[in-house]
This record gives C-alpha cells, structure tokens and sequence, in this order.
C-alpha cells in the first residue's frame, strides 16, 4: 500500500499547493479544479453532493457537460493527491485521510491557542488571493463570504501580534505586524493604534504622529468619522514632552537602541502581572538583579509602553541622599504622575489635605479646615481612589535608597490596594548597601500579596550571540561566535558591559588580541572599579562617549560630576550652554540611555560609567569646576 502523501496548500495569500514538499503539478492549479479542493477541504467532514458541487462550479453547462466536468476534475484530483484520499459515489464527493493541511486551519488552530505571533505569520493575503472564476456565481459568493470572515480574523490576529510583540519590547516586529492590518483595513483603528504605540516606542515619534493623521484621514473618508476618545488620548500621551512623563524620542540621526535580549521571560511575567491588575488583583513585582543587569531597562520598557495605554503612570528614582529625606519616595511618585490621575478627585478629602504636604500642586484641592489623615492611610486612600478610573502602575527604580517611611509604608499600600487596579514595582540592587531592608516586602509576596520576584541574571551563550547577531549583521557564524566568546569573557555577561562593547565594535572599535580578562567572573559592578575592567570594557564606553555630540559630553560630565540626581538648571548654570542646547543633549542621553530621568531630575543610570568617566574622560580639575557651578 503506497504511503499517503504530505499535502500542504496556502489558501491565505497567493495560492501554493505542495505534495510531499514539491510543487503541485500545474493541472491541479487549474482555477475550477483548485476551487473544487479547497471548496471540499473546507466543507463539514469535507464532502458534499454531486449535485451541489455541479451547481457551484458548472451551472453555466447544461447536466451532462457538468457532470462530465466534474469527473475530470476529480481524475485530477486523484491523480495528484493520490486514489484514496478522493471518494466518490453515485451521490457523494469528499476528502479522505488527514494529510491535507490548510493554512487557514492551521491559523485557527493558533488563533484557538493564543498564538498571535504564529497566527499572524500565516496570514500572507487575501483568502485564495487573486482566485476567480468566471460563470460560477454560487462559489464567487461562497468566496466573497470566506474572504469577509478570514479578512476580520487576519486584522484581529495582525493587531494581537503587533500587542505580543510590544509586550516583549520588540517595537519593529510590532509595527510591521500592525501595519500589515492597516494595510487590509486602513480605518481599523485598534491597528492605527498599534502602529502608534510601536513607533512611538521606537523613538520614531513624528512617525507615530504621522499614523495618527493617517488614520484620522481615513475615518474621515471612508466612515465620515473621527478618532475615538482612546485614540485622541494616544496622541495626546505621544505628543506630550515633559520630561520625567515622555516616552523618549530619537534624535535626528541617533543609533537604534539595542532590543530588549534575553529577556523574554522577565518581560512575560511583567505582562502577566499587569494583566493579574487590569483585572482588580493587586500586584507586586520586585525586580532583583546585580548592577548592570538590566534593572532599568526592564522598568523603563514597562513604563514607557503603559504610558501608551489607558494608565496612569508614575515612576520615581531613588539615590542615596534619599535616605535622608522623610517620604521622599511617596513625594516623587506623587510629582511623576499619581497628582495629574483623572480618578485623585474621588479620594477623600482629608487624604488629599495630608498629600498636599508633600506635594504643593494638592494644596488648592482641599479646604484647609479638613483634618488630614494620617499619611500613609492618605497614599492609600489616594492610588486607590486613582485605580478607579484608570489602572495604575507605580514603579521605583533602586528602591533599596528608599527612605525608610516610604519603605515602610509600602506593604500597607500594596495590602489596601489588594483589590484594586494597581501594579507596585520596585528595581532593587541584588548586594547594594541597604537592599535587606525590602525584604519585609519580598517575604509577603506569595503569602498575603499576589506577585512575584523577578530575578535577572548574566547573558547566557545565546543571549550574547543574538546581541553579537544585531549589532553586526554582516558577520558570518564563526564571527559571531568568537566576538561573543571574547565579549563573555571581558564582560563575565553583565549586560550593561556586553551591550556597550558590541556596539563600540559595531562602530570600530579594535579589540587587542592579548588584553587580559576581567579575572575574576564572579565579581559585581558593586566592588568593581574601573581598573578591575578588561580594558576592553573601559575603552568600549570611552569610545561611546567620545560618540556623542560635544554638548551631550558636556551635560554628561557635569552629570557625572554632580553625582548622585541633577536638574535641568544646575545643567545649564554648570555647562554655559543656553536651556535649548541644554535639552536636546538631555534628549540625546536618555535615547543613549546614560542618563536615567523622573520628574525631580537627571540620574547617570549605570554607577560604574560615572567611574570609568570620572577616571578616563573628565579631569579633576573639569570636575571641580562642574561641581562648584551646580546649582538646584
């Protein structure tokens, strides 16, 4: 008995038919017999009567010639797909066996599964693309149908991939899969959305801003409408340009940032955690990692995508002289976003008296013969108040340099927004001076507050050879392999060192056959200092530096200078260049990401750069000078 053969068609997006993995011969492809197939492989149990078959494709012939038809077309069949897998009787026509796959089943299949990206990858065009034949008006309707149907199904799973992707933090993959459905529906505006969202998250914001008026185009010519309410907002958070609040934008000519690598699981549980809030379960994450991991990366990938949403967002950076100041913490998240929540009105009064002491834009809100409330009760009261009217995330990075009311404050907030729309984030440096004092927090978690710890690590073998893959794409297997091999042993796989030498030898840097290695690869950024680096490294982030536009080196040296957080005005007083100059360098760093950036000011985002800096790049003398022109 000869063995079945493997039959495989695309039916979404130009026709191709396989069997056994060659090409289908011509005669199958023929427009009747092709529709005939794919008619019966998509019929219930695959069959139909002679009769409604004749009807579909042959009610331009008279019985005998249509009958006589579809015997032919039936020998063809058999003859390609092999005897038994076409049964015909004196009544019935239908598909045996299980060889035959179709496309769009397997589409349906993944779409069942929630496999957006793999659903989409199969959507290649129209159903039966191009496909007509003449005379036969029944199957043409059947077909206007099927196309109708697929048509919705393929926008849907386009614009759910393009959401997979940007919750992996992969903004190109997400903007070409919604593009694609805008390029099926240029109204649908769950796609226009999308393509925003994406290219706004690339850097590209006069892209994202050029989709927006595409869209508002296209309601308008083709529906005689305007853009939703949620789109309106979308814009309005993409054009927003306060600094601490933005999503960042690319410089003219500035380099790609590196893509989010080697971390898909992170981002995966970030994503869920978000989901567990939007749902009313209130979630704490604790992101735990050495220096150089990827901590504020991955916050900051977070943020930035749900500053795109329906969200109201506040982030804060703690530095050590935190410490010293009392609720500190709860005063930056309140500046970064929590004051502007539409929902704050809805807080009692008297939590709204006891905030204004920390933040003054509050003390208009409240009368003040209201008794307030005891301050951590009142940060309650208020993000709860928040989480009605939009879902809150409230993220800190270093949280280990809370002050200590804060800090202690925070598992109250997390227990009382326990059914409410809130995420609590907080970045903690795994070993740093003061990172046991989240503990309380961490040992709760699982217990009494639904989350979790996510904790990062080094860049495995294939992490390194995919940061290798995208910083130089011309390299061939065996280039990829011995630069990833050398950067892992100059970087011990620290990402933050990893990535600045790939790319300093994407852009020319010269590695020294014989330059020693980091030697001990076990060792942090936190008992590192620049002398203990492979030379490699320090000479990578020099080489970035000199990079940079001339008033970016100098923002940057005075930052580096400064120490811990800087404003905007100390820049300018410390650098003589005018507040525009001043901006567009800030602009350039936090799109370099060397500067990390909430409402209260600029903040070096790596401690070990600030030293490579302070040791290589910037005299003592240049340094003294920066400091003493500092100003608040």
């Amino acid at each position: 008995m000869p063995t079945p053969r493997a039959i495989h068609c695309r039916v979404l997006g130009p026709v191709r038919i396989t069997i056994d993995g060659a090409d289908a011969p011509p005669e199958l492809l023929w427009r009747k017999h092709l529709a005939l197939l794919v008619y019966l492989a998509r019929s219930p149990r695959r069959g139909r009567t002679r009769e409604h078959l004749v009807g579909l494709l042959w009610s331009d012939r008279d019985e005998r010639q249509a009958r006589h038809s579809l015997s032919e077309a039936l020998r063809v069949l058999r003859r390609a797909l092999g005897e038994e897998r076409v049964e015909a009787d004196v009544d019935q026509v239908r598909l045996a066996g299980d060889g035959l796959v179709l496309d769009c089943d397997e589409f349906a299949a993944r779409r069942a599964q929630g496999d957006w990206i793999g659903a989409a990858a199969l959507a290649q065009g129209e159903f039966l693309e191009g496909l007509a034949v003449e005379g036969a008006n029944e199957f043409e309707n059947w077909l206007a149908t099927e196309r109708a149907a697929w048509r919705t199904q393929t926008v849907d799973a386009l614009v759910r991939a393009a959401e997979a992707h940007l919750a992996a933090s992969a903004p190109p993959d997400a903007a070409a899969a919604a593009q694609r459905a805008l390029g099926i529906d240029a109204a649908y505006e769950p796609a226009a959305r999308a393509v925003m969202r994406a290219l706004a998250l690339a850097g590209d914001r006069a892209g994202a801003l050029r989709a927006a008026a595409a869209i508002t185009g296209a309601l308008a010519e083709q529906l005689s409408a305007k853009p939703t309410a949620e789109t309106e907002r979308l814009i309005g958070r993409i054009q927003d340009v306060r600094a601490g609040r933005r999503v960042p934008a690319a410089p003219p000519a500035a380099r790609p940032r590196p893509p989010l690598i080697g971390r898909r699981d992170e981002s995966a549980a970030l994503a869920a955690a978000w989901a567990g809030a939007l749902a009313g379960r209130g979630q704490v994450v604790l992101i735990d990692g050495e220096p150089g991991e990827g901590k504020t990366r991955l916050v900051d990938e977070l943020v930035s995508r749900l500053r795109l949403e329906d969200a109201t967002v506040a982030c804060a950076r703690a530095v050590p002289a935190d410490q010293e100041r009392p609720w500190s913490g709860i005063a930056g998240l309140l500046a970064a976003g929590v004051t502007d929540a539409p929902g704050l009105a809805g807080a009692p009064p008297g939590a709204l008296a006891a905030l204004a002491v920390l933040e003054p834009d509050l003390a208009a809100r409240h009368s003040p013969a209201i008794t307030p409330l005891p301050l951590p009760q009142a940060v309650s009261a208020a993000v709860a108040a928040a989480a009605e009217e939009r879902p809150v995330l409230l993220a800190i990075d270093d949280a280990q340099w809370l002050d200590g009311v804060t800090l202690g404050a925070l598992p109250g907030l997390a227990r009382d927004t326990a059914r409410s729309r809130v995420l609590l984030v907080l970045a903690i440096a795994r070993g740093a001076p003061g990172a046991e004092r989240c503990d309380p927090l961490r040992a709760r978690i699982g217990r009494d507050l639904e989350g979790g710890v996510v904790r990062l690590g080094r860049f495995d073998a294939a992490a390194l050879h995919a940061l290798v893959r995208w910083a130089l794409p011309r390299y061939g297997r065996d280039e990829v392999d011995r630069l990833a091999r050398r950067i892992e042993r100059d970087t011990a796989g620290i990402p933050l060192l990893a990535v600045a030498m790939a790319e300093a030898v994407a852009h020319g840097f010269e590695l020294t056959p014989d330059a020693p290695a980091w030697p001990a690869p076990q060792r942090t950024l936190l008992d590192s200092l620049p002398g203990d680096l492979a030379p490699a490294v320090v000479g990578a982030v020099c080489l970035r530096y000199r990079g940079l536009s001339a008033p970016a080196q100098q923002v940057l040296a005075a930052a580096a200078a400064g120490g811990e957080r800087v404003e905007l005005g100390g820049l300018v007083s410390a650098t003589d260049l005018d507040g525009a100059a001043v901006e567009r360098a800030l602009d350039e760093l936090e799109w370099e990401r060397w500067l990390a950036v909430d409402v209260r000011g600029y903040v070096l985002a790596a401690p070990i750069v600030r030293e490579i800096l302070l040791t290589e790049m910037i005299t003592p003398g240049q340094a003294r000078r920066y400091r003493e022109r500092l100003r608040p």
